[in-house]
C-alpha cells in the first residue's frame, strides 16, 4: 500500500486526504492547527507539527512516504522550506502546491517533482492521479474543458462505441483507445483510432475529451 504525506490542512490539503483515504491509501497529515488535526484524525493519520522543521518530518514519518504532497499556498516560505525539507529527507516524489508561477519555479528549483495550481488542479483530481500512479492523466486544454485517460467505464466492458452509447452516456468523446498487445502487454501499447463498431476491452484505456466537470464525474 502507498503511504502518502500530506503537509497542510487548508481547505485543499483536507479535501485531498480525505479522498486519499477513501481511495484505500495510508495518509499521513501534518498541520500546526490542533483542532484540523483532531477532526482529520478520524480518518487518517493527523498529528500537530511545524513541517518547516525537519526533524519534525522526520519523526513524523514522511521519510518513509512514497509520495508528499505541500498543500501550503499563501505562507511561500513555509511551503518553499517543507519541500526543501521533503526533498532532505528523500522523499522520493513530492508535489507542491503552488499559489503564483514564480512560486512554482522556485519549489522547482528546490526539487519538487510537481507543481500545481489549486485553480487548475481540484484536490479530488489530484487524489485519483496518486492512487492510481500516474500524474498526467489529465490535461486542461482550456478553461472547463480537458483531455484525459480513463479506464472504460463498468457495463461497457465488451460493448461496441454505439452499442455502449459511450458519448450520450459519458458527454465525453473518445479520441483515442490505448490498447495492449494480446500476445505480449510488455509492450507499448498500441493506439487504435476508433469507429463505432469497435468493442471496448476490458483493458482498454480511452483518451477522452470534454467538459471538466463531466470527466470528475466519471471518475
Amino acid at each position: 500500500m502507498k503511504r502518502i504525506g500530506i503537509i497542510g490542512a487548508g481547505r485543499f490539503g483536507l479535501s485531498l486526504a480525505e479522498s486519499l483515504a477513501n481511495a484505500g491509501l495510508e495518509v499521513v497529515l501534518i498541520d500546526r492547527n490542533r483542532p484540523a488535526m483532531q477532526a482529520a484524525s478520524e480518518y487518517v493519520t493527523a498529528m500537530q507539527g511545524d513541517a518547516t522543521q525537519q526533524h519534525v518530518l522526520e519523526e513524523a514519518g514522511f521519510g518513509e512516504c512514497d509520495l508528499v504532497v505541500v498543500a501550503i499556498g499563501s505562507n511561500i516560505e513555509a511551503s518553499t522550506m517543507a519541500t526543501a525539507n521533503c526533498k532532505e529527507l528523500g522523499v522520493p516524489n513530492v508535489v507542491a502546491k503552488a499559489a503564483s508561477e514564480l512560486h512554482g519555479k522556485i519549489l522547482r528549483r528546490l526539487g519538487a517533482d510537481t507543481v500545481i495550481y489549486p485553480d487548475r488542479d481540484s484536490a479530488h483530481r489530484l487524489a485519483r492521479s496518486i492512487a492510481k500512479g500516474d500524474m498526467v492523466d489529465f490535461l486542461e486544454v482550456s478553461e472547463g474543458f480537458s483531455i484525459a485517460e480513463i479506464d472504460v467505464p463498468d457495463g461497457m466492458r465488451g460493448k461496441t462505441l454505439a452499442g455502449a452509447d459511450f458519448r450520450n452516456a459519458t458527454g465525453l468523446t473518445v479520441l483515442c483507445i490505448r490498447r495492449a498487445d494480446a500476445n505480449d502487454p510488455l509492450k507499448p501499447r498500441t493506439i487504435v483510432i476508433p469507429q463505432a463498431s469497435e468493442t471496448l476491452l476490458g483493458d482498454d484505456k480511452l483518451i477522452v475529451f470534454g467538459e471538466t466537470k463531466k470527466l470528475d464525474s466519471l471518475s
